[in-house]
């Protein structure tokens, strides 16, 4: 049953902290193996990002952290940035066991610029983030704010195309409009790191359109510097993907871009 009340934040929440006990006990988050020294990092990111090194990095919605301890493994001076209490006392925890110091923050992604002052090398955001905010203006806005002249922002995250389809069934129907303005609330058992839990997922998210995430970055006052566009992700969350020889997935039609990513900078 969708929830009577529209603070669509706290619902949100709510769910991310049941998805923290859940997925930092997945496979697919695998924290043996991380706390070990593998990399939470994918190619994309590592290749448009290069060298970190003595650069300070803000990630934002950091879930509960593995990014950004993979960054700050790399040497960078990281921030992560996250809307659920439980996640941010994760990553606090995690960062200690790992003996990699980095530095969280938990607040609505929107309200970064009120939690933190500081102006960074890089912003970075990834894989499943801007859906779950309703406009993007301020979020942009916050970004610019937070970057230093001559930083970069980058994101790579599902293409629109994707969020117009419903998966709860199991099966992609297309459902949604690709610049849809009405919130869409999914409510299902489970959670794409472990189908299988029992917990419920409430969600209210939102579809944006290519080129609304390209102008709010451009109104903010941001240069871009490049867009792409991929027919294959790191991740097998969608149903029925195939796994290519480099270990990405692909649909078996190729109709449509699963990933985009964009960088930006601040002049």
């Amino acid at each position: 049953m969708k929830p009577t009340d529209t603070n669509y934040f706290e619902v949100n929440k709510a769910t991310w902290n049941q998805k923290v006990e859940a997925h930092t006990a997945s496979d697919f988050y695998d924290l043996e193996g991380f706390t070990k020294g593998r990399s939470s990092l994918q190619s994309f990111e590592l290749e448009a990002l290069g060298d970190v090194n003595g650069k300070s990095l803000l990630h934002l919605q950091c879930h509960f952290g593995q990014d950004t301890l993979s960054w700050a493994r790399m040497g960078a001076q990281c921030t992560g940035v996250d809307i659920s209490d439980k996640g941010i006392a994760f990553a606090k925890a995690l960062s200690k066991k790992i003996q990699t110091p980095a530095r969280f923050v938990c607040c609505n992604v929107l309200d970064t610029s009120a939690h933190i002052s500081e102006h960074f090398d890089i912003v970075y955001t990834s894989y499943g983030t801007i859906g779950w905010l309703p406009d993007l203006a301020p979020w942009a806005l916050m970004i610019a704010q937070r970057l230093k002249k001559g930083g970069t922002f980058y994101i790579v995250d599902f293409h629109p195309i994707v969020w117009m389809f419903d998966y709860t069934s199991g099966k992609p129907l297309m459902r949604y409009g690709y610049n849809q303005e009405e919130v869409i609330y999914e409510e299902y058992q489970g959670t794409y790191a472990d189908t299988e839990n029992q917990m419920t997922s409430k969600e209210y998210g939102w579809n944006h359109g290519m080129a609304e995430i390209i102008t709010a970055l451009l109104e903010a006052g941001l240069q871009l510097d490049f867009f792409r566009e991929y027919h294959e992700s790191p991740y097998d969350i969608l149903p029925d993907l195939l796994q290519k020889e480099n270990g990405h997935y692909v649909t078996s039609d190729r109709l449509y871009p699963l990933l985009f990513e964009l960088q930006f900078s601040k002049i």
